[in-house]
């Protein structure tokens, strides 16, 4: 009877490591040349492809390449905007379509690195994930001022604030960071200052508020939480782990110190609404997307855990489009029309975009994209699928 058992475990053993190979997709070493598959070899349509392709490069963002006049330009409404990180000119359209980890199409330099705005966000709940298969958080829900206790999160509503609520843009944090009040960042059309200033705050976990601000306050209480920097946290768990290049940079604004352990440390934002925020290469972003396609595994090492995936691409209750810091393809405003539900992405001003599809097995990176265009865009690349 043993040895039956031992005979069916090898059996079970087997098997599902065969399965598992088979479901692993091929991931770049660092610094190879991505390896390219024709797309007819996984029965793409190569016209088709080809035009949503074309599609994307006849399509660039407005704005100016100058992204300093881009940023002011689009955030002149708010009060007091200005600019207090880096900021660089971009390079035109260029993105990569990944199939099975293989490359079936790309456009432009994607080695060119850019400004990725709020895609950094994505990178950010990745880090929060990070610190929470740690157990540097022990749950979502927890009270960020139990582990914060400068007075960030001091008061009657700021004290009610979970990870949770930071990570899903529905905490209404009050208060002021480096020099950003978050009445400020992006008020309302109507009313002025003194209404913004003294509205009624909102329950935290009730009302999604897209906010720069508040998601500064989470960057800044998770480097307290790893006690170091946010990008050396990145580095040495995520990028330095999928072969990511040395080229990117994450900024915070020129006045965002905090001290730890005697040691003057820079709080990174999570966008580059005022400067900052992540600069990368389209081909980091792609590796990035690759991670999250393979479900937190690269090389058959486990970097993210599964656990904190379904977290942060489940929807939250405010808002079904939004997960933790991650954009999804559910039924609502934002939905993309005749696409899988299940698609999620990182999104950025200007047109950056990091799209995974796990249904098809396709990672689509595009940058510098009209917004309103990326709708069409993928379900053009949809198309050539079927």
């Amino acid at each position: 009877m043993k040895k039956f058992l031992i005979v069916i475990q090898l059996i079970f053993f087997v098997f599902t490591n065969a399965v598992y190979t088979q479901n692993t997709n091929y991931v770049p070493e660092r610094n190879a040349t991505w390896e390219e598959k024709n797309p007819s070899n996984y029965k793409i349509d190569l016209k088709k492809l080809s035009e949503a392709v074309e599609f994307a490069k006849s399509n660039e963002y407005s704005g100016s390449r100058d992204l300093r006049i881009a940023t002011l330009k689009s955030f002149e409404n708010e009060p007091f905007h200005e600019i207090l990180g880096p900021t660089k000119k971009r390079g035109g359209p260029a993105g990569m379509i990944i199939k099975n980890g293989f490359v079936i199409s790309k456009w432009g330099d994607t080695r060119r690195v850019d400004m990725t705005f709020s895609a950094t966000k994505s990178f950010l709940s990745t880090v929060a994930g990070l610190a929470f298969d740690k157990k540097l958080i022990a749950n979502v829900n927890d009270k960020v001022a139990n582990y914060i206790w400068d007075g960030t999160f001091d008061g009657n509503h700021n004290s009610k604030i979970t990870w949770e609520h930071l990570l899903q843009q529905n905490s209404d944090w009050s208060g002021e960071i480096w020099g950003g009040k978050d009445w400020a960042d992006r008020p309302p059309k109507e009313g002025g200052l003194d209404d913004w200033k003294n509205r009624k705050l909102n329950e935290p976990g009730t009302v999604m508020e897209y906010n720069d601000v508040r998601v500064n306050v989470l960057a800044y209480a998770l480097t307290h939480v790893w006690r170091k920097p946010i990008p050396q946290v990145l580095k040495e768990n995520i990028m330095d782990e999928i072969g990511a290049s040395t080229t990117w940079r994450w900024f915070g604004y020129e006045n965002a110190w905090t001290e730890i352990d005697g040691v003057n440390m820079k709080s990174v934002t999570g966008g580059g609404h005022s400067g900052g925020g992540l600069f990368i290469s389209t081909e980091d972003m792609a590796r990035f997307g690759l991670l999250f396609l393979n479900d937190g595994i690269w090389n058959d090492k486990r970097l993210i855990s599964s656990e904190w995936i379904s977290k942060a691409i489940t929807p939250s209750q405010p808002n079904v489009n939004y997960g933790y810091l991650w954009w999804l393809n559910k039924k609502g405003d934002r939905h993309w029309e005749g696409l899988s539900e299940k698609i999620y992405y990182a999104a950025g001003f200007g047109g950056n975009f990091i799209v995974i599809d796990k249904e098809n097995d396709l990672v689509i990176v595009t940058r510098w994209l009209e917004p309103s265009k990326i709708e069409e865009f993928m379900q053009k690349v949809n198309a050539a699928l079927n």
